[in-house]
């Protein structure tokens, strides 16, 4: 490889130097290609890039000797010495010069077509040689076939056609694609004979094709039908020209050219082209395989023909299928191929038709079709009608559920076909359209929840009108049938309605009930056929009502279990006696009983378990099935011959009856109340699954295929029962054994081969012995609907299979819960039974035992891995060596299934086991490697070895890892396909698991992959013939690049460093990804996604990209998800390179290819990660790619608007925004896009709002903003809010509900966005109020006629933003949207049900939800009405009705979350009495969505001490009060207190329990606080309270609270504890005398609790030396500042409420923890100066004054609180850095603070006084630079502005700082002069000395006149040194000192003149100067400025 890759990967040789090397290049590669010495035998990837080279070599060099080498290689590939390998590569080579430049050599084509067809004929040649022959022939017909003569090209066709018969698949393949194309050409094909021929040929061929071949088979038919579908010049034969003659001669004689060319019609018409192939399915010899094989046919043709073909021919299409295929069936009875011919029908229409290649509107078209053509004409009413075979209406049910799913919403014209035509068809006859008609009808109930409540009560009629007939002889069966299909039909709705609850009033469920059991109870009147059908049609009910939940049976449960134990008693004597005498009608009318009550059973415990099936219900149930059970065996032990054909309809009612007892058995779990049935439910379920004479079938049928050899396999069984096999597969528990397709692990089955989903699907029926039906389980109606995906089609299996499978799974539940001993017994009865010699002559009914016991024991595995006893059982010695038994002879088996279900469950077991164990099984499978040379078993082996491997883990395993890989490698290199794909297979499954622990193994595993990709045993054609054979369903490549892909995460971050392996790696992977095989790519995709991870730095992005985006537009399904997948990556690591790479229009194709199909879901991520990471640079660009889209109609809007023909909206504000729009594009036939692509975009505005508000970037919202930046407006989002309206309102407009609801969303995110944009054009003027028409025009759609619930809720929200945004603040201009709002109020307080704008009365729940979505959007105007003051008028005359339904709203959401009973009386407005019960769970969501903002608008309301709410609280209407008189306190609490206050407990428990809060969770603990702290108050509270139950319980949350919450619940949760101390003071205080306790702080009183709280929260708050500084409480600083704050005022209030006695403890309590706080000397946040407020509060005295004992203490705590903090002051001496800064600065502030606090009656310590000031003096000296001087000059100024106010302690104070400030300035003076020769001055020393400068000037206006010339004597020098008049301008400190010069002047202006007199010369004239130069300057100033407005007209 290292001599050949420079040529390919260095391109950058220059072209010259090229051309002269280029013979040395050429000779070497032509060595290299043939073998030559040195080099090897060239392999498949040595040829790859030898052909890669050569077409480079001559792309950029010389060509004129390409065409010598083709003609060397030529003679090389012939020379019969040649080994294989240089023939293939020299084929190879020839075959890409071809194909690459063949145009240009066209004169080598015939001898290349001679060589190679000469080749293939050599059959002694290997089949690798012959296969290459053809494919370089084909790769030279492609581009060379022009060269071919006409004699060659016979031959050629004459080969091909002959060896499409050939024994080897590869060369039937080859041959196929020659032949392809060669019908590339329409003129390659002239009639229908040859059309013929070559269908008859391929179809031949598929008996024994594999997947591959089959594919290249439908290739060519579909290539050579599709030509038959061109267009092509008819030439008129004698007969046409006589006639024409005949009409006139003149037309004939004008041109008879023009004419022939003129008449165009294709050579065979859609249908007869159609017809080619269903005429080989309907041959009566063809195989299951071939029919199978002939839908490929099918699904190739509709690809190549495409989907405008497909949706133009959809009627010709599904009449060809219909009438062609499905209703012929060969006109069997058998029900297999019935159900075959459907599924495969189903599979075309839908797989591939509906899904891929419908656009929407032929979706809708579609439907119609169907409607028209097939469910309409049912049944026949005129006379030469014909009805529809009842297969055909299945099909097209099955179809339109389909198509109805994927529209997700029928436009009125869908509506309008189906819905008559489908309830019709509940009455149909057959029992199959009756269940596929009720499915259909409720998926278009599911869809279209508006018809829903009329199709309910349709159905209801006719099933009563059908339940009268029944009363009324003479009763025909019709009418049975009828009654129990309208019974299906309503069960299918009604399991619908717990998704679809707001459309449907409940009333009907209770009526529907009272009818089921009125049935039951008139039942015995009837003779048994009528009975019959009465009591399966009021079972049917009841099963269909349980779907509604434990909310609607809890009611009915005690009157079901007298119903069910009526109808499943205990066996009689006469029920298990041999001879009954019992006619077959009899027996048939027990177990149909039997069976649908049973029925009901299983329904009530899949949808009501756990919530009422209690111990008590269970015990019940247990018995009742165990009675079932009875009767069922002694019904088999009946000894009539009836009963035991397997084809007899007894048979098969006993099987459904003992299905459903095994199911409702595992429903119920395993509990106590099955214990005592446990043994005997084992010992029937093994003998029904695992025992010889468990067959019903005929025995002697079975021996003769057995003696004869006909018994091939029991996946090959056609007769729908297959000797009894389940249907059970090991990946889904619900899918068919497969051979060897789907691989690897159970989590990806199917795809794993890359192959197309549809294809597989196909393929799955050729192995499928038992094909599930809609009509063999009708309980598959009442599933619960995924909402998330389309609920597909129920298949269940028939009921002889689904007994079998019911049985397997209760077996898997029951083994693991056995005793080891029972188990053991219980395995080896079922070894026993597959070795009984009774199977001898019944191979099949042995293979189909293997089968279910291997099935069972790995259920049963896979069960008990969820505990840890049943792994202990089943994992100890005796029953691990019973399952060895049986599982050993699976893994060695023939079939695939059973060696895959057996490997896994043997990793399952030695996972439970010892090592032991495991050491045994190692040895075994070693063994058997070695000896056994069977490759089926090797295979088993090596699947044994990966699955113990991977179950086991890379810990327990790891002594066999070298064992392991060993054998695997050796089996890798056999050329056996089924072993090496295995073992290949498994190894790649240990390297995943072993992880790091494979490295020794990586360098030796990647020799294995480059010798096995050099192999030419591996390749997929190589080998002997029947190795090429098995090859292509076992593609061996794929497997190595899943090694490779796993090697990739062993060497994980390793590959980022260069060396050798990294390149091997990456070179292997690009290698794979340059194959053919799409299979192959998809895999080096996958290797290569995973290599970006971690070596991304050396690959080449962009060709990455390119080569993937070409993967996106290929029609292969695999290839397109591996690359969207590999694309999604890479915009993920960076979407930033994706956009230089692929631009927008990489973006844009990706929307297509949404639009194109929505079910690729891959591609959604890319383009929300790419939106994510780039939108914040240039939404516009984002904004504009949505808006295309939206700017298209969808088919919905567009087959509406035609069916109404009436243009947009009546309403003139919608007609100008949508004329705007470009109006009525739907008209002009514009391009049209799916709906959920257009939701999709949508949903990209919603993420772009949100992306860019939470982004904070100002400029995207804030366009004036935005222009002083100089920033480009039209790239911001502001400058597209127009847009982002229309297009909300386009949305708002639209057919689709969903779109509907997401365009309101995206208009509300642009109101709130945008709520505080101002507009750029206008001052003072918001941006939105120029869009409120537009805004409002968006709205009113949703307020129409055909709105829904969902959409009225959401409009209500939307409305309530716009008018709490503040865009119009004027009642008056809010409009349609306040008058919309303020209706959906007055509505709300009436009782009944809503009628909102234009919409008809709404469904009880809806009206509940509409209610309870209006109470949420008033509550948020009331709260935001505290800070927008213009809402006050909004909400104003509604406040008291607001208050009454707020408060209600807040007691019902109360009693359904406690899930009372208790009755709703008339106050309540939001619940109606009769749908208390159901609509409980019903509006339980809703409210739990909005209760908490309700509630904040009521603590809102409390807060203000609002009258109506205090009355709503009492139970009273305060709408109706007149203004009520001020009621006297009392003790009693408010009627609802008690609701309110445990609904915010409950609040503030769930908050305080979760440590991990998110924001919504925070919010929700505030606003409960918010309305504690009213709610504790005694007008709503009383005493209740203080009750100590009460108070216990809340103290202990707040105690939790106090410790976990975050800082701004604790500010909320103190703030409480404040607003009960100060308001229940009086009671509080009572109680505490009343219990007389001694101690000062009482330990059980509430206010003691609430100082603990307080007290505990700022310990936590308070930094302390023990936590080095760091608080207990994180947060934000402020949060922590105002968390300290509140909590120090909640101190003294509570302390306060203690009253004068015991105020001073508190108060020292208070100081010593502030002491705290002023001690601290880490932390570097200063938490101590915004708090200094608080501690002044402590301190203040003067509010209650303190006298006598209380005067001593507060004197003593003073005095400790100043020497403390004079000490810590001196600690910090000789410290440096930030912590101590703040440290010295706080607690020189604080004990400032307290000399100047304290009342003058308290004295404190002169030493402590005068030690203050010094240190303030002392302060001021030391940090002439730093801030703490700043500091203590402010200091001395509070001191000295305190002073003034004549307290004498003060002016000792202040004569001590005088001195020191003087010496402060003078000595600042002359550094700042020193400074200012400099430059600049400090800006810390000129604030300092104006801090004492304004000291001073106070000091001097509090002095007496007399003295102040004295004190200028002082203040006068000193305020001259710091003047400086020379300097201009004038430095900040003269103008500062200046000022202060000038205040004292004018103050005392004689004091001033003599002071001035008394300086000397120099100084004095220096302030003369200064204060002159002042003066005059302020007088200039004042001149200029008077001036300036003047206008002066003198310049002219």
């Amino acid at each position: 490889m290292a001599t050949t890759t420079p040529a390919t990967d260095d391109l950058r040789i220059d072209e010259e130097d090229l051309k002269i090397t280029q013979n040395a290049f050429e000779s070497c590669i032509t060595k290299l290609v043939t073998g030559a010495s040195p080099y090897p035998t060239p392999g498949r990837p040595l040829r790859n890039l030898a052909a890669r080279c050569l077409n480079i070599l001559y792309a950029r060099g010389e060509t004129k000797s390409r065409f010598d080498t083709v003609r060397a290689l030529l003679s090389t590939a012939g020379d019969v010495k040649a080994s294989e390998g240089v023939k293939v590569a020299c084929l190879w080579c020839i075959g890409e010069i071809m194909a690459a430049s063949g145009s240009q050599i066209l004169s080598l084509m015939t001898d290349i077509s001679n060589a190679t067809v000469r080749l293939v004929k050599t059959s002694s040649l290997p089949v690798l040689v012959r296969y290459h022959a053809f494919l370089s022939l084909q790769k030279s017909l492609k581009t060379a076939g022009r060269g071919l003569t006409d004699a060659a090209l016979k031959d050629v066709l004459k080969q091909t056609r002959y060896y499409m018969t050939d024994k080897a698949l590869p060369i039937q393949r080859a041959a196929a694609q020659i032949l392809t194309i060669l019908h590339s050409e329409k003129e390659s094909i002239k009639t229908v004979a040859e059309v013929e021929s070559l269908v008859t040929l391929s179809a031949k061929g598929l008996e024994h094709a594999d997947q591959p071949t089959r594919r290249s088979f439908s290739l060519l038919v579909a290539q050579v039908l599709s030509l038959t579908q061109v267009e092509r010049p008819v030439v008129s034969t004698e007969k046409k020209a006589s006639t024409k003659k005949d009409a006139g001669a003149d037309d004939e004689a004008d041109g008879p050219v023009s004419t022939l060319a003129e008449t165009t019609k294709p050579l065979m018409t859609a249908a007869e082209m159609l017809a080619q192939i269903s005429a080989h399915f309907n041959k009566p010899g063809a195989s299951r395989k071939t029919r199978v094989g002939l839908f490929d046919f099918y699904v190739s043709l509709l690809m190549v023909l495409g989907p405008s073909w497909v949706e133009t021919n959809y009627g010709v299409i599904v009449k060809h299928l219909i009438t062609e295929i499905v209703v012929p069936v060969r006109q069997s009875t058998n029900t297999h191929d019935t159900s075959l011919v459907r599924k495969l029908v189903g599979m075309l229409l839908r797989d591939l038709i509906g899904v891929r290649m419908l656009s929407e509107q032929g979706q809708i078209a579609a439907i119609k079709e169907l409607s028209e053509g097939y469910l309409k004409k049912w049944p026949a009413l005129l006379p030469g009608q014909v009805a529809p075979h009842h297969n055909a209406l299945v099909v097209a049910l099955k179809e339109v559920a389909g198509l109805l799913q994927q529209l997700g919403n029928a436009p009125p014209p869908v509506q309008d076909a189906l819905a008559e035509p489908l309830v019709h068809l509940l009455s149909h006859p057959n029992q199959g359209a009756q269940v596929a008609a009720a499915w259909c009808l409720r998926c278009f109930c599911f869809s279209t929840p508006l018809r829903l409540p009329k199709t309910v009560l349709s159905v209801v009629e006719l099933l009563q009108r059908d339940i009268t007939s029944l009363g009324t002889p003479p009763v025909t069966p019709e009418v049975g049938k009828r009654a129990l299909g309208h019974a299906n039909g309503l069960a299918a709705l009604f399991a619908i309605i717990p998704d679809r609850p707001l459309y449907v009033s409940y009333d009907l469920s209770a009526k529907v009930f009272d009818m089921a059991i009125q049935l039951l109870k008139r039942a015995g009147e009837h003779d048994v056929a009528v009975a019959q059908v009465e009591v399966e049609v009021a079972w049917a009910l009841i099963s269909s009502l349980m779907a509604l939940g434990p909310n609607f049976v809890r009611s009915h449960l005690p009157q079901l279990l007298v119903l069910w134990r009526n109808a499943l008693p205990k066996p009689t004597s006469k029920d298990t006696s041999h001879a009954t005498g019992r006619s077959v009608a009899e027996w048939t009318f027990l177990l149909r009983v039997r069976e649908a009550a049973l029925q009901a059973v299983l329904s009530f415990l899949r949808h009501n378990s756990p919530a009422l099936v209690t111990l008590d219900v269970a015990r019940r149930l247990a018995s009742l099935l165990s009675n079932a059970l009875a009767f069922a065996n002694a019904f088999v032990g009946q000894p009539t011959e009836e009963i035991h054909d397997a084809t007899s309809n007894l048979a098969t009612r006993e099987a459904m009856l003992r299905r459903r007892v095994y199911q409702c058995f595992a429903a119920l779990g395993l509990s106590s109340a099955t214990e005592v049935m446990q043994t005997t439910l084992l010992q029937s379920v093994v003998s029904l699954f695992a025992s010889p004479d468990g067959y019903s079938g005929s025995s002697m049928q079975a021996a003769i295929a057995s003696s004869t050899g006909n018994f091939s396999s029991v996946w090959a069984m056609t007769d729908g029962y297959a000797y009894g096999v389940t249907s059970t597969d090991r990946y889904s528990m619900k899918v068919f054994g497969k051979d060897e397709k789907g691989e690897g692990n159970p989590e990806e089955s199917g795809e794993r081969l890359n192959r197309d989903s549809v294809e597989n699907a196909i393929d799955d029926p050729i192995l499928a012995p038992i094909i599930g039906s809609c009509e063999h389980d009708t309980l598959a109606l009442c599933r619960p609907q995924s909402v998330s995906e389309e609920s597909a089609w129920p298949e269940p299996p028939p009921p002889m299979t689904g007994v079998v499978d019911a049985a397997i799974i209760l077996f898997s539940m029951l083994l693991p819960a056995q005793d080891a001993t029972s188990a053991a017994r219980t395995i080896n009865q079922i070894a026993q039974s597959i070795k009984s010699p009774k199977l001898e002559r019944n191979l099949g009914r042995k293979a189909a035992i293997q089968i279910n016991a291997t099935s069972a024991l790995l259920f049963t595995l896979r069960h008990a891995a969820q505990s840890r006893q049943a792994r202990d059982v089943l994992g100890g010695g005796q029953v691990a060596e019973a399952l060895v038994g049986v599982l050993k002879d699976a893994i060695l088996d023939g079939d695939v299934f059973l060696r895959k279900a057996g490997s896994e469950a043997i990793g399952r077991l030695a996972n439970f086991s010892g090592t032991t164990f495991l050491s045994t099984q190692t040895k075994f499978l070693v063994d058997q490697v070695v000896s056994n040379r069977d490759p089926q078993a090797r295979a088993g082996c090596a699947l044994a070895f990966g699955a113990i491997y991977s179950q086991v883990g890379g810990l327990a395993a790891g002594p066999l890892l070298k064992t392991t890989v060993n054998v695997l490698m050796s089996l890798g290199n056999d050329p056996h396909p089924v072993v090496h794909f295995h073992a290949l297979s498994a190894l790649s499954q240990v390297a995943t698991s072993a992880s790091l622990s494979y490295g020794p193994y990586v360098s030796s595993t990647l020799g294995l992959i480059f010798k096995l990709y050099m192999a030419s045993t591996h390749e997929p054609e190589g080998g002997s013939l029947s190795n090429a054979n098995l090859a292509g369903d076992l593609p061996a490549y794929q497997v190595l690049c899943e090694l490779i892909d796993a090697l990739i995460s062993v060497l994980g971050p390793e590959l980022q460093e260069p060396n050798s392996t990294r390149n091997l790696v990456f070179n292997l992977a690009m290698d794979f990804w340059k194959e053919d095989d799409e299979g192959i790519q998809v895999e080096a995709i996958k290797c290569i996604q995973h290599f970006l991870m971690f070596g991304a730095n050396t690959m080449d992005i962009p060709e990455l990209v390119v080569g993937f985006r070409a993967h996106l537009l290929s029609s292969r399904r695999p290839l397109k998800m591996a690359s969207i997948n590999a694309l999604y990556q890479l915009v993920q690591r960076d979407a930033f390179v994706m956009s230089k790479v692929g631009g927008d229009r990489l973006v844009e194709e990706l929307f297509a290819m949404l639009d194109d199909d929505s079910a690729i879901h891959g591609v959604r991520n890319i383009i929300l990660s790419w939106l994510q990471q780039t939108v914040l640079h240039n939404p516009s660009a984002w904004i504009d790619l949505c808006q295309r889209i939206m700017s298209r109609t969808t088919a919905s809007q567009r087959v509406t608007d035609a069916a109404s023909k009436t243009g947009g909206l009546q309403d003139d504000e919608a007609e100008s925004l949508s004329v705007g729009m470009g109006g009525n594009q739907a008209a002009a036939g514009g391009p049209t896009s799916r709906w959920r692509t257009q939701l999709f975009s949508l949903r990209c505005l919603h993420q772009i709002c949100i992306l860019v508000a939470r982004s904070g970037r100002r400029e995207h919202v804030d366009l004036p903003f935005a222009r002083q930046q100089k920033l480009q407006p039209s790239t911001l989002l502001v400058s597209r809010v127009p847009d982002l309206i229309k297009m909300a309102f386009t949305a708002s407009a639209a057919y689709v509900t969903e779109i509907r609801l997401e365009g309101l969303v995206v208009l509300q995110d642009v109101i709130e966005v945008f709520a505080k944009s101002p507009d750029p054009d206008y001052e003072d003027s918001l941006l939105l109020e120029q869009h409120q028409a537009p805004i409002t025009a968006a709205l009113t759609p949703a307020f129409s006629s055909d709105s829904t619930p969902e959409i009225l809720s959401s409009a209500v929200q939307v409305c309530a933003a716009f008018v709490g945004c503040g865009v119009v603040k004027d009642v008056a201009r809010m409009g349609r949207i306040l008058k919309l709002l303020t209706s959906a109020l007055e509505q709300s307080k009436e009782s009944g049900t809503l009628k909102i704008g234009d919409v008809g009365e709404l469904s009880p729940n809806a009206s509940g939800m509409l209610r309870i979505s209006t109470l949420k959007a008033w509550a948020q105007l009331q709260v935001a009405s505290s800070h927008q003051a213009y809402l006050g008028a909004v909400v104003e005359p509604h406040r008291a009705t607001l208050a009454t339904l707020w408060i209600s709203s807040l007691r019902d959401y109360a009693s359904i979350r406690g899930d009372s009973e208790m009755l709703q009386d008339s106050a309540s407005a939001a619940m109606d009495v009769s749908y208390s019960g159901m609509g409980r769970e019903v509006l339980l969501p809703y409210y739990e969505a909005s209760w908490s903002k309700i509630l904040k608008a009521v603590a809102n309301l409390m807060l203000g001490s609002d009258k109506a709410v205090l009355a709503a609280m009492d139970g009273q209407d305060a709408s109706n009060q007149v203004t009520p008189a001020p009621a006297p306190p009392k003790d009693e609490p408010t009627a609802y207190f008690f609701i309110i206050f445990g609904l915010v407990f409950e609040a503030l428990t769930a908050s305080s329990a979760d440590a991990n809060a998110t924001p919504a969770a925070l919010e929700a603990a505030v606003t409960a606080l918010e309305a504690l702290r009213s709610l504790v108050r005694p007008e709503y509270a009383g005493k209740a309270i203080l009750d100590p139950s009460t108070f216990d319980e809340l103290s202990n949350l707040f105690y939790r609270m106090a410790m976990t919450s975050a800082p701004i619940v604790q500010i909320n949760l103190i703030a409480v504890l404040a607003s009960l101390a100060s308001s229940q003071k009086d009671k509080l205080i009572a109680g505490i005398k009343a219990s007389g306790a001694s101690e000062p702080f009482p330990g059980d009183s509430p206010l003691t609790h609430c100082l603990r709280i307080c007290s505990y929260v700022l310990r936590q708050a308070v930094p302390s030396a023990s936590r080095r500084g760091a608080s207990g409480v994180s947060g934000s600083v402020e949060d922590r500042v105002a968390l300290l704050t509140t909590t120090f005022r909640a101190f003294t209030i509570i302390g306060d409420a203690f009253g004068p006695e015991k105020k001073e403890e508190v108060r020292a309590v208070a100081v010593a923890l502030y002491t705290e706080l002023l001690k601290d000397e880490y932390s570097t946040v200063d938490l101590t100066g915004p708090t200094l407020p608080s501690l002044k509060a402590i301190l203040d005295a003067t509010a209650s004054p303190v006298a006598g004992a209380g005067l001593e203490k507060y004197q003593k705590l003073v005095h400790g609180l100043l020497s403390a903090c004079l000490s810590h002051i001196d600690e910090m001496r000789g410290r440096e850095g930030v912590a101590a800064a703040i440290k010295v600065k706080n607690n020189l502030l604080t004990s400032v603070l307290i000399v100047t606090v304290v009342p003058q009656n308290v004295k404190l310590s002169r030493t402590a006084v005068e030690h203050c000031c010094y240190v303030i003096a002392q302060k001021l000296e030391e940090g002439s630079t730093s801030e703490i001087s700043v500091t203590a000059a402010h200091c001395a100024k509070t001191i000295m502005i305190a002073a003034t106010a004549g307290n004498t302690l003060l002016g000792h104070c202040v004569k001590l700082l005088i001195p020191g400030m003087i010496h402060y300035i003078a000595s600042l003076a002359s550094s700042v002069e020193e400074n200012a020769e400099g430059g600049a001055q400090n800006a810390t020393q000129i604030q300092g000395i104006d801090e004492v400068l304004k000291a001073f000037v106070a000091f001097f206006n509090s002095v007496p006149d007399e003295h102040r010339a004295r004190l200028l004597g002082v203040l006068l020098p000193l305020c001259v040194l710091l003047l400086d008049p020379a300097r201009s301008p004038p430095a900040p400190l003269h103008t500062r000192t200046i000022s202060h010069l000038l205040s004292f002047a004018t103050t005392s202006p004689a004091a001033f003149k003599e002071a001035t007199g008394k300086l000397g010369a120099p100084e004095r004239e220096k302030l003369e100067t200064s204060i002159r130069q002042a003066v005059g300057g302020a007088k200039t100033a004042a001149t200029e400025k008077a001036a300036k407005p003047a206008i002066s007209l003198r310049s002219f």
